[in-house]
């Protein structure tokens, strides 16, 4: 079974670690409980799944050494043995990571893979990626190589942080690029926060584009999500009348847990076809050849139908969405998690995936990505080539679902947008000198990583404007 590791930068990073790590749980069927610390349990209503979740239980979680050798036979007898999850949680304050060492699952994690440092990065990409980054590179480095020896088939690594502040900018691309490093042959998936322009960090244009070279020298794919898109998305959630349980819960909880359960999900549907079985699963490493098919061209457009929220809003009862219906929610401008439009009409598609989860039949998968064809419009040669994955174990809490990924040169709007904000606040030269006063780093770095954008950006446009050749089959001289 493919196994991943998580790496949770910043506080960010680690915040959308700790919505994952709870609905991962809850797939695997196991609940936990806010009344009592340390406590998990079965949920009554997964039983009959548990024994088929085992060898998933793998993937995510590992048996220490000293309880490596025992044969279990549920879920229950691994929890029993204290299994810990694959992840490293890396933070330059520790207020979100000691939440994890407070929390109902404080004995999921290992604490040799923690590494916390006060009182953060300042806001400051130069801090995070330079400062951080190299003193702390020995011990992420350490920390890494033990959680990778307890692998026996390390599949990717999940990497989760922001772009807008310091330490999960900076140190979060400068561990990228440690593991790019280090572990050239495994792939390295990204989910990255981008800012929606309305916070108050004010060098977040700068954070945003000198992370951005670096997701492309070193990411394998990069799953970008925008906070004002993730809002939307839970607004549009309360607004529906027909569920007002969930409403009422999404009211009574801040808004950031909603959005970074998105994220989750997302990644739990990205990684389903890894972890179990499933008629026509898809591997992680087949959905990075078939959606970039050129070198830097890989940041994907993601959006899950239906956006299931927390666990806790889930119910077994919830009414079920028929197939076309959750293709067209996933094909939606206001489903997908960054606010660009993937199909808009001067776009191309490079490549696509669609992943769906649960009961359903190839027949009616087959008449909706033949839909989905005619809709929007591809390169000459990706039209026929369509990533189609089917695992036959549904999310928790819904009978079925759908991932769409879509690699479209619409992306170039989003990387226009980087780089204006950034020449908005670089053209007055504010706030340049907190940069320039972090050793190794150099003006020269800002333009370097602008033109890095320009590059990524005219490259998605050749592609847009390309025009097909056609040749004749024989050609008299």
């Amino acid at each position: 079974m493919s196994q991943f590791i998580t790496v949770q930068v910043g506080q960010c990073g680690n915040q959308i670690g700790s919505a994952f790590w709870p609905l991962v749980l809850h797939e695997y069927g196991i609940q936990t409980t806010n009344n009592e610390i340390n406590c998990l349990k079965i949920q009554k209503n997964y039983n009959k799944n548990v024994n088929d979740l085992c060898d998933a239980f793998n993937s995510f979680f590992y048996v220490p050494k000293n309880n490596s050798d025992l044969a279990f036979k549920n879920v229950s007898e691994l929890i029993s043995a204290k299994v810990k999850a694959r992840a490293v949680l890396i933070d330059m304050e520790d207020s979100v990571v000691s939440r994890f060492k407070q929390g109902p699952l404080r004995n999921l994690f290992d604490q040799t893979c923690t590494i916390t440092n006060y009182p953060g990065s300042a806001n400051n990409w130069a801090v995070g990626y330079h400062t951080h980054g190299t003193n702390y590179h020995d011990q992420i480095c350490e920390t890494i190589r033990k959680t990778v020896e307890k692998c026996d088939c390390l599949h990717g690594f999940l990497i989760t942080h922001s772009l807008g502040g310091g330490t999960g900018s900076g140190l979060g691309t400068a561990t990228l690029k440690t593991l790019a490093d280090n572990y050239s042959h495994v792939d390295r998936f990204v989910s990255c926060v981008y800012p929606a322009g309305t916070e108050d960090v004010i060098t977040s244009p700068y954070n945003v584009l000198l992370a951005t070279k670096q997701l492309t020298d070193f990411g394998t794919c990069v799953f970008p999500a925008e906070n004002k898109a993730l809002q939307d998305i839970c607004y549009a959630h309360m607004k529906k009348k027909e569920n007002s349980d969930q409403a009422k819960y999404n009211a009574s909880c801040r808004p950031f847990q909603d959005m970074n359960s998105i994220i989750v999900n997302m990644l739990l549907h990205l990684t389903s076809g890894s972890r179990f079985s499933g008629s026509l699963n898809t591997d992680m490493n087949e959905l990075a050849t078939n959606l970039v098919p050129y070198p830097n061209l890989h940041y994907i457009f993601s959006s899950v139908s239906p956006a299931t929220l927390t666990a806790s809003s889930m119910s077994m009862s919830q009414k079920t969405k028929i197939l076309d219906e959750l293709f067209t929610t996933a094909w939606s401008r206001n489903n997908q998690l960054i606010k660009a439009d993937p199909f808009q009409i001067d776009s191309v598609i490079l490549g696509a995936a669609h992943i769906v989860r649960g009961d359903t039949s190839l027949t009616d998968i087959r008449k909706n990505i033949s839909r989905f064809q005619n809709k929007v419009n591809f390169t000459e040669w990706s039209k026929e080539v369509m990533k189609v994955g089917l695992c036959s174990v549904p999310p928790a809490g819904h009978p079925i679902s759908l991932l769409s990924l879509v690699n479209s040169t619409s992306m170039s709007s989003m990387l226009l947008e980087v780089i204006r904000q950034f020449d908005k606040l670089y053209k007055k030269k504010a706030h340049v000198h907190h940069y320039l006063q972090v050793d190794n780093f150099e003006e020269d770095h800002f333009r370097e990583c602008r033109n890095s954008a320009i590059n990524v950006y005219e490259g998605y446009m050749e592609l847009q404007n390309q025009k097909p050749i056609n040749e004749p089959r024989l050609r008299l001289f």
